[in-house]
């Protein structure tokens, strides 16, 4: 076996982190080197087919050079690896992968610069790797333009590594979390800009990037996963500003995740009496922290509420649950285990609270308002009352079975001083009274649309409703055109509450205002405010599917791994996103009115590179929310869409916390939702749960 759990700890021989091939000056990239001359042991070697340069790098036909040095090399086609053996020495290259396990040397694995890779079915490899691998000695002479092999050779004396750890330490168990740091020796400090921890597997060679910084030797803190338990390596790279691979470091370590969970924000016969903030410090990483109230005496469980494992919880006791607690936070890890912090008794004495919401003292009613009513206990019934000041008398607005909310239109009768209160009973049949709110009522004679928002096309059937403050006898609403002078009516009748059916014809559409029209018992018109409007008459076109539902994750796929590659943004993270935002690629915005397909996967708003198309989104008038068009981008196909995507979060100065993590799929969900990409409190739950059904971590774990 190439690796094993424990290793030698000795690293002589990693002298090919920074230079795993030979540098070969004058060729141009992947040009054939036909004029190189390859001499190993003082013997001439014509090989066929023969060695060329890739990436500044002479790379050899593996079983030709190998065999030369009297080395046998095996092919493992299933794992893509190959074995190179030569005595007591043994080496296992994987394809497209630095990873390079040893036997027989001083070290166990070791990153190479430049991979192995299979060109027109042969695999080759760098000289440098398998010579310095197998203990012997390769150099260029540039006046000869020959690379010179000797395979008698002490590699005792080759140079260390220019890469060493420096928090840990080969084959050290690590139980929680831990510090991440190297020293980087040589000219390297002077041109690595970046370092990327990554934890592989010994067998495939794959695996996540855990942490990936810009500050090369700053020390950063790994919260483990326990879904990598087990043996692991540990690799510490560094980048130029290219991306360029300059040198790195592998130590072998063992995960063995012991998870533990200290409850933060209260502490032991605290008496919590208003609002506390929560959490929950860890020393692995959860998918998400829930904190939960157990009763000590019936064992009843009640959850407070649920969080990212970074962020804060801001709790506010009800007042029925007034009483002793034991209260705790239970973190759960991406296997979906469970583990809990241990109990903190608190005792719970919060005030009974009901106050009005939606009004301010002295404010001056003359349109609709939304009263509502925040409070801490159960209730089965509640009641917005107007009490005049002056005589005590009393008028219930309106009474609800629940906490509801009610939008209030202020009748003439109801005009002057008044203070507006809720009554609420609770589930013991006792009333609560709120403190009053004083305000002044205009209670002027008010009609207006309901139904209908400024700047909304109307397509197909159209719902039309007025909301007045006084009895109707008759209603009516009318499509007004100013420039052309044209009034008619469209719809109406003697039923003022009722709501009424108009589907425009075909010579119907342009530009209008519609008006509604009251009159009352008294033979007075009541003219309510004209909102503009379009109306459209040709098809309304909806969301379309861009690819068949049960190919969706195969073409997500791809755009994700394309772009992990080039943005170093989590893979899974973003077919998550993908799934989540089109309904597995069914619902993909199209322009409403014409159809334009715009390969939004995203949900992106604005102007992009193939313009925008006129979709719905939502927006609120007169303290009701209404389905209105906006502009979405668009693009010419799904790759754009995506890569303008990666664009915005790589750019945007809001999603700079998202950036520094966002190379792992759990803490990305979470940065995501913190710097407000989506509305959805649950949008972090959605994407993780997603990511856990169908395996998408798996996309996560990288060849290095």
């Amino acid at each position: 076996m190439f690796v094993q759990k424990r290793w030698i700890k000795k690293k002589s021989l990693l002298v090919f982190l920074l230079a795993a091939a030979l540098l070969v000056g004058g060729l141009p990239r992947g040009a054939m080197a036909s004029q190189v001359q390859l001499v190993i042991d003082g013997q001439r070697l014509e090989a066929s087919p023969p060695p060329l340069i890739a990436d500044g790098r002479t790379l050899v036909p593996v079983r030709i050079v190998s065999e030369t040095l009297g080395a046998t090399v095996d092919w493992h086609g299933q794992s893509r690896t190959v074995t190179v053996n030569r005595g007591e020495r043994a080496v296992r290259l994987r394809i497209d992968n630095r990873l390079v396990d040893l036997a027989g040397g001083e070290a166990a694995a070791v990153l190479t610069d430049v991979v192995p890779r299979i060109i027109d079915g042969r695999t080759y490899i760098p000289l440098r790797l398998v010579a310095t691998a197998l203990g012997v000695k390769v150099w260029w002479d540039e006046s000869t333009r020959t690379v010179h092999v000797n395979s008698h050779f002490d590699p005792s004396s080759q140079p260390p590594s220019p890469i060493k750890f420096t928090t840990l330490q080969a084959n050290q168990i690590i139980e929680g979390a831990v510090d991440l740091g190297i020293q980087v020796a040589g000219d390297l400090p002077g041109v690595a800009a970046e370092v990327r921890y990554q934890l592989l597997d010994p067998v495939s060679g794959r695996g996540p990037v855990v942490v990936r910084a810009n500050a090369v030797t700053a020390t950063y803190r790994m919260l483990p996963d326990p879904l990598y338990n087990g043996a692991r390596l540990l690799t510490a790279a560094v980048y130029d500003r290219t991306g360029r691979f300059l040198a790195g470091e592998v130590i072998p370590v063992e995960l063995a995740v012991a998870p533990q969970v200290l409850l933060q924000g209260v502490t032991s016969g605290q008496t919590v009496g208003g609002t506390v903030t929560l959490g929950a410090e860890l020393n692995f990483l959860a998918a998400h922290v829930r904190y939960e109230m157990i009763h000590p005496g019936t064992g009843e469980t009640v959850e407070i509420g649920k969080g990212g494992p970074g962020d804060n919880l801001r709790w506010t006791p009800q007042f029925n649950a007034s009483g002793s607690w034991l209260v705790r936070a239970v973190a759960v890890d991406r296997t979906g285990q469970a583990h809990a912090s241990s109990v903190v008794p608190v005792t719970v004495a919060v005030a009974r609270r009901l106050v009005l919401t939606g009004v301010s003292d002295n404010q001056v009613v003359d349109g609709p308002v939304s009263l509502g009513v925040s409070l801490n206990f159960p209730v089965q019934q509640v009641r917005y009352v107007l009490r005049r000041p002056d005589s005590g008398r009393e008028e219930v607005l309106a009474q609800l079975g629940s906490a509801g909310g009610y939008r209030w239109l202020a009748s003439p009768s109801q005009a002057g001083q008044v203070e507006v209160l809720v009554v609420a009973t609770d589930s013991q049949g006792n009333t609560h009274r709120s403190d009053p709110v004083s305000l002044q009522v205009r209670g002027n004679p008010i009609i207006m649309m309901e139904t209908v928002a400024p700047n909304q096309v109307l397509a197909g059937e159209i719902k039309l409703k007025a909301l007045a403050n006084v009895t109707l006898a008759r209603v009516e609403y009318q499509l007004v055109n100013r420039e052309k002078g044209i009034q008619r009516t469209i719809a109406g009748g003697a039923d003022g509450q009722a709501t009424y059916s108009w589907t425009p014809g075909s010579k119907d559409g342009g530009s209008w205002h519609l008006r509604v029209v009251g009159v009352t018992a008294g033979g007075d018109h009541l003219v309510g405010k004209d909102i503009p409007v379009q109306v459209h008459t040709g098809r309304v076109y909806g969301p379309v599917p861009i690819i068949e539902k049960d190919r969706f994750l195969e073409f997500a796929t791809l755009l994700a791994v394309q772009s992990q590659e080039r943005t170093g943004m989590s893979a899974a993270l973003q077919v998550a996103q993908a799934i989540l935002e089109t309904g597995w690629g069914q619902y993909v915005p199209v322009d409403k009115y014409t159809g334009q397909l715009s390969y939004n996967l995203f949900g992106i708003k604005g102007q992009g590179p193939a313009g925008s198309v006129i979709s719905n989104t939502w927006e609120e008038y007169n303290g009701l929310t209404f389905r209105v068009d906006a502009a979405f981008r668009a693009y010419r196909n799904a790759e754009e869409a995506w890569d303008d995507h990666k664009r915005l979060l790589l750019t945007s100065a809001r999603y700079e916390p998202f950036r520094t993590v966002m190379h792992n799929s759990t803490q990305g969900a979470w940065a995501l939702k913190n710097a407000g990409y989506a509305t959805d409190s649950q949008y972090p739950l959605k994407l993780l749960d997603l990511i856990r059904r169908y395996d998408l971590h798996l996309l996560d774990q990288r060849d290095i």
